[in-house]
C-alpha cells in the first residue's frame, strides 16, 4: 500500500506528518485495558480544563492546524480533542473493542488523532489531502462536513479523516488485518518513539502480530 500525504495539506502545514502501523490481531474485549484506560481517564479529569486543553501541546498544534486550512477547529474538532473534552466533562470513554479502544487509549497519551482502521477495507492506495464538499459519514455521527481537513482516501473515497473514520473501514468482529494512523502536526521527529511505545503497547496487550511501522510526510 502506498501512502501520500498531498501538497494541499503541506503547503499549508509544513510539520504534518503520519505515523502508520500494519498488524495481524484478533477482536476481542478490551478488559485487559481497564486499569490503563481507568488511570488516563483520572489524570485527565484531574489535571486538564476544557480552558488549559486548548493550550496543550499537541492539541494547540492540530487546532492551528485546522485554522490553516480554514475550519474552525471549536465547529470541528479534532478526534483527539473530542475524547479529552468528553473525560474533563465527566464521562467515561466509550469501550467497543480491544483495537478501537487501544486506538482511543494512545490517542490520549500522545495527543493525536488516531486512526484504526480495517486494512482490508481500504482498496488500492491512500492519499491524505484536504477534504471537498463530498459526500461523506461519520461513524455514529451521520454526514459530516469534511471540505478543508485532512481526510484519508483510497480508490473508492474518502474513508477516515482527522475528525472522524466512516463505517466502511471501521473495525469489525471479523477485522483481522489492521491499518493504525498517528496524525503528527508536529513534523516527524515525536513520531518515532509515538510509533515505537504504540508498537511495544499492542504487543503487550493485544494480539498483535506482523507489525510494520513507518513514517510518512
Amino acid at each position: 500500500m502506498k501512502i501520500e500525504v498531498d501538497a494541499s495539506i503541506k503547503d499549508k502545514t509544513k510539520d504534518f506528518a503520519l505515523g502508520v502501523l500494519t498488524f495481524d490481531a484478533l477482536v476481542e474485549n478490551s478488559q485487559g485495558l481497564d486499569p490503563l484506560i481507568a488511570e488516563v481517564e483520572q489524570e485527565i479529569h484531574c489535571e486538564y480544563s476544557l480552558e488549559s486543553l486548548l493550550q496543550t501541546g499537541g492539541i494547540l498544534e492540530a487546532r492551528n492546524a485546522y485554522k490553516a486550512y480554514g475550519k474552525d477547529p471549536s465547529r470541528y474538532r479534532l478526534a483527539v480533542e473530542s475524547l479529552f473534552r468528553r473525560i474533563i466533562k465527566g464521562n467515561k470513554l466509550y469501550r467497543i473493542n480491544n483495537l478501537v479502544d487501544i486506538g482511543n487509549y494512545v490517542s490520549l497519551k500522545i495527543k493525536k488523532s488516531t486512526a484504526v482502521l480495517d486494512a482490508d477495507k481500504v482498496k488500492g492506495d491512500v492519499l491524505i489531502r484536504l477534504g471537498k464538499e463530498e459526500p461523506y459519514q461519520g461513524i455514529a455521527r451521520g454526514h459530516i462536513n469534511v471540505k478543508n481537513i485532512p481526510v484519508y482516501v483510497d480508490e473508492l473515497g474518502p474513508f477516515g479523516s482527522t475528525t472522524s473514520d466512516t463505517p466502511r473501514t471501521m473495525i469489525q468482529e471479523d477485522t483481522s488485518h489492521i491499518l493504525m494512523f498517528l496524525i503528527s502536526f508536529e513534523g516527524r521527529e515525536v513520531l518515532k518513539k509515538d510509533l515505537e511505545w504504540t508498537k511495544e503497547l499492542l504487543k503487550s496487550y493485544t494480539s498483535a502480530s506482523k507489525i510494520e511501522t513507518w513514517i510518512v510526510d
